[in-house]
């Protein structure tokens, strides 16, 4: 039977759940254990797929095409579990589901109340995930804080498993502040102790207190938490800030945090080993003497989320290639402000990411036209890709103001449309192109010679299509189609010959990259724009 971990957090959020989350289940996988990770999210969205990434920040996706919140992404670079949509669990996925039960009569008459259906449903949802994938250990984090409204059903189920699970089975770490007051010169744990207390008032009683702190925890304030907390001293483990988050699990080792959990939860497994992620990882991240400049031109730059795994693909790549990353975030509407030499002058290569509606469309083409005439390394993912086709239709091929129909609807060269079924959807949720889908790659090409292979499958979130009916024009003027889905031919990858290292794809590379085993085209990418 599995083992199960539950992860809660409090005082203020961004503490780092999702982080610690996915460290412990590293730790774990590195003394042999199998294991998964989920999210519950006490939201009342199904999914964060139509939130705005001002509001959520990045939208997760998964093979099975679920839209997820962006801790997945944690979970899938630390660790080799491989989650579905099962992996996240919302407010609005189990009313949603508890409803449609209730009018199907699935509950014979009876009142549906939040306690037992609603804390059914979320322990029959986390169930799931165990019997399914048949893991080891279970790792649950609870998103939110401690004490907020809409998170005491996930709180009340979790405290209902514990207590059927039986003490071997389930532990609860709770992640907490221990800030430092500067101006006092003091570390406080009355945050911590407040924290506990309103778990405690739940039914819940941690067994490890994660403590994040910025200075180093004495044994005195550690005894303190202990005795106020009702948890051994041991279990007091200090989570100091980090310069980079795959230092984590290192600092968590350090604390036996992995040895604690072992004993705790009674599991039979091997030493913990993380040599490999020390001397593959944190080494090359330290020991980097060249650098490498990379300009990321997004919609959406003012949030860090919002392209967190565009930013964590490109320290993949930085890695693999032995060299220290500088990401410059550019906002495209500057570049339609001011021009693209003043913004990329100097940097090693250009990035366009995804994004949705018409704001900074032409900063972003004019990105792609900045980088294409001056032979500078660029990729382009998602809506990157659709505004590389647009700009070379436009300057390259004559097609005056081609463009995409998502942001011109009567463009008179819509290089960029909707497919035939897409025109029919009505709802916005989880009707996209989602998910993994196969790409046949053409051996002679930029893309080939970065996969080696020519059979890939690759995650989309998309709506919009490159337009078939121009690509003889572009082929003619020197555009490569150099990546097909073969169900309707649909064009997944372009790419120039004559150009040193220009990129473009519909999918999106970054969901399928790791600290220790970087993506083929960032890990390509980085190598080209070193300067």
């Amino acid at each position: 039977m599995s083992k199960y971990i539950f992860i809660t957090g409090g005082v203020v959020s961004s503490l780092g759940k999702g982080i610690t989350a996915a460290s412990v289940g590293k730790l774990l996988e590195s003394r042999g254990l199998k294991v998964t990770i989920i999210k519950c999210d006490p939201y009342i969205n199904v999914d964060p797929g139509t939130m705005n990434p001002y509001q959520h920040g990045e939208v997760y996706v998964t093979d099975d095409g679920a839209e997820t919140d962006l801790d997945l992404g944690h979970y899938e670079r630390f660790t080799n579990a491989k989650l579905t949509r099962d992996n996240n669990i919302t407010t609005g996925k189990i009313y949603y589901s508890v409803i449609t039960k209730e009018r199907a009569g699935h509950y014979l008459g009876k009142t549906v109340q939040i306690i037992p259906h609603i804390t059914d449903e979320i322990k029959n949802g986390i169930k799931k995930v165990a019997a399914h994938q048949k893991v080891d250990v279970v790792i649950v984090e609870i998103g939110g804080t401690v004490g907020d409204i809409e998170g005491l059903p996930f709180l009340e189920a979790i405290r209902q498993l514990r207590l059927e699970l039986g003490k071997d089975y389930a532990i609860n770490i709770h992640v907490t502040l221990v800030p430092y007051i500067k101006s006092a010169g003091e570390i406080k744990t009355k945050p911590t102790q407040h924290s506990v207390g309103t778990l405690r008032e739940i039914g819940i009683i941690p067994d490890i207190i994660a403590c994040r702190t910025e200075k180093p925890l004495s044994k005195e304030t550690r005894e303190k938490i202990g005795l106020f907390c009702n948890v051994d001293t041991e279990a007091v483990i200090p989570v100091i800030d980090v310069k980079n988050i795959y230092e984590v699990p290192v600092v968590l080792k350090k604390e036996c945090l992995d040895a604690l959990i072992v004993r705790l939860l009674n599991l039979r497994c091997a030493d913990s080993d993380l040599s490999v992620w020390e001397n593959e990882v944190l080494k090359r991240l330290k020991q980097s003497s060249r650098e490498v400049r990379i300009a990321v031109v997004g919609k959406y730059i003012a949030l860090q989320d919002a392209y967190k795994s565009i930013y964590e693909a490109l320290t993949h790549g930085a890695i693999a290639n032995g060299v220290k990353l500088y990401i410059k975030k550019v906002d495209s509407e500057d570049i339609e402000k001011d021009g693209p030499e003043k913004h990329l002058s100097d940097v090693g290569g250009v990035l366009v990411p995804g994004g949705f509606g018409g704001r900074g469309m032409e900063g972003k083409i004019a990105a792609i036209r900045y980088a294409r005439e001056k032979g500078m390394p660029f990729l382009g993912i998602c809506l990157g890709m659709q505004m590389a086709a647009a700009e070379f239709a436009r300057n390259v091929c004559g097609l005056s103001r081609a463009n995409s129909t998502e942001f011109d609807k009567n463009t008179r060269y819509p290089v960029i449309s909707l497919l035939e079924e897409q025109k029919k959807v009505k709802e916005m949720g989880g009707s996209m192109r989602l998910g993994a889908y196969e790409c046949r790659i053409n051996k002679d090409s930029k893309a080939y010679d970065a996969y080696r292979r020519e059979t890939i499958f690759e995650r989309h979130r998309h709506r919009y299509e490159f337009n078939n009916k121009y690509r003889e024009v572009m082929k003619k003027n020197g555009l490569i189609f150099s990546g097909f889905h073969p169900k309707g031919d649909l064009v997944e990858m372009i790419e120039l010959k004559t150009h040193p290292w220009f990129v473009a794809c519909q999918f999106h590379p970054e969901f399928k990259s790791k600290p220790d085993k970087a993506h083929p085209l960032f890990k390509e990418f980085i190598k080209h724009s070193i300067t």
